[in-house]
């Protein structure tokens, strides 16, 4: 019960008194016999009382009998414990909701407990995990399972840091500096580390935009993650080459050059984007990268011309009936990639190429985009070949657009700089060369 308005009447006589009228909304858990549902339980309800009237909103919790429900406590059955924990933290978020509602005088009982209703929930009964299955299920239904896999772990790990279920209000920098150093004795690796506790503050961030949660100082306000350089997994032009010119005994080796050199033929397409192309009558290709579709606002769509080096592998492999390529595995995509890389990475060795430990399939993204640069092509341009959100915030690009006739030209240069090397330009050369 709350005060929510007073007033004071003098009471006339020999001498003034005040007598203080208070006006009271009050929240309690109730049961309603009469109200019986199809499949015989009992909903337990939230009863709203205000200015001598009673409004109730239905909860998810029943029991079979009104004897199970006692005085506001669930009775008789098995899990009643824990039904009445969840029933008091329920009662306590409506009590703050209630706590939030500026002169609750000033309505009826009824548009009170429509507010009450309305409201989000009192950020103390919001956990971690609630928020982080909400963003799994939108990502799975986006199709970026990956990602949501990745979640699943950050999860893991940070219910075994917090022994279990953590409130999103309990969450502060302390937490996050003592999860850090957790994780560290754990022996995890500071990229590892990075990358885990960047997926914890995406959570929090998406449930400080709901408005699930606020705080006073952010959890994340002194945690900067640690700068790394990236992994060094492009090769040479002459690397390249020599993958390219290989003639590979053995099938996996074959198809691991066909794969690795349609790649870089295509712009450092990703492979999860190569595997889902129908090539079937396709001379322009046109994609929006798998990874990007759900996050970028701008433009995504990625065009450019096959070259025939690419059209020749693509004949080669391509299922006649489906149009997608078919190398005659059926590997999961993530098995697929790991055989891939493994495959890449055995050939470049037997083929004495110096640079072979770092040869994966992700080297020809890398390598095209490196081999591109080092000719001069414009960093806007090799962006756009690979679907990188271009950087426009430059007064120049205001007036120019990227279109495929760039495209078509940088990937011809690159590629045939594969066939006739020529002296690298210097790493600061970045205009366009169109």
């Amino acid at each position: 019960m709350r005060i929510k308005k007073t007033a004071f009447l003098p009471k006339f006589g020999t001498k003034s008194k005040f007598f203080l009228f208070v006006f009271m909304a009050t929240i309690k858990l109730a049961l309603l016999r009469h109200t019986r549902a199809k499949d015989g339980t009992y909903k337990i309800r939230i009863a709203v009382g205000h200015r001598s009237e009673t409004h109730y909103i239905v909860t998810k919790y029943k029991v079979n009998s009104p004897s199970d429900f006692t005085d506001g406590i669930v009775v008789h059955i098995p899990n009643a414990h824990a039904v009445n924990i969840k029933l008091r933290n329920l009662l306590n978020d409506y009590e703050e909701r209630l706590d939030r509602i500026p002169c609750p005088n000033d309505y009826t009982c009824q548009e009170l407990r429509d507010m009450l209703k309305s409201m989000r929930p009192h950020s103390s009964a919001i956990t971690f995990s609630q928020v982080l299955h909400q963003y799994q299920s939108e990502l799975i239904e986006d199709g970026r399972g990956s990602y949501a896999g990745m979640l699943a772990n950050t999860l893991r790990l940070f219910n075994e840091f917090s022994d279990g279920e953590t409130y999103l209000s309990a969450i502060s920098a302390n937490t996050i500096s003592d999860f850090e150093r957790w994780m560290k004795r754990n022996g995890s690796s500071p990229f590892y580390i990075g990358m885990t506790i960047s997926m914890v503050r995406t959570i929090v961030n998406r449930a400080i935009k709901q408005q699930l949660v606020t705080y006073p100082i952010h959890p994340f306000a002194y945690w900067k993650r640690q700068a790394y350089e990236d992994r060094e997994i492009d090769i040479s032009v002459n690397d390249l080459i020599a993958i390219k010119n290989s003639q590979p005994i053995f099938k996996k080796h074959r198809l691991a050059r066909d794969i690795f050199m349609l790649s870089y033929y295509l712009g450092g397409i990703n492979l999860i984007d190569l595997l889902a192309i129908d090539f079937r009558g396709v001379s322009v290709l046109e994609y929006v990268r798998h990874k990007s579709r759900n996050m970028k606002t701008s433009d995504k769509r990625i065009s450019f011309t096959i070259q025939p080096e690419a059209q020749e592998l693509i004949d080669k492999w391509m299922n006649r009936n489906t149009g997608r390529l078919d190398f005659g595995y059926k590997f999961s995509y993530k098995n697929f990639l790991q055989y891939v890389t493994r495959s890449i990475k055995l050939l470049a060795r037997d083929l004495g190429v110096p640079s072979w430990r770092k040869a994966c399939y992700y080297s020809a993204r890398k390598s095209f985009v490196q081999h591109g640069f080092d000719l001069g092509i414009s960093l806007e341009v090799l962006e756009y070949c690979i679907g990188q959100s271009v950087k426009n915030n430059r007064p120049i690009f205001n007036y120019l657009k990227i279109m495929r006739k760039h495209a078509d030209v940088a990937i011809r240069q690159i590629i045939d700089n594969t066939n006739t090397p020529k002296t690298p330009l210097s790493s600061q050369t970045t205009g366009l060369k169109m």
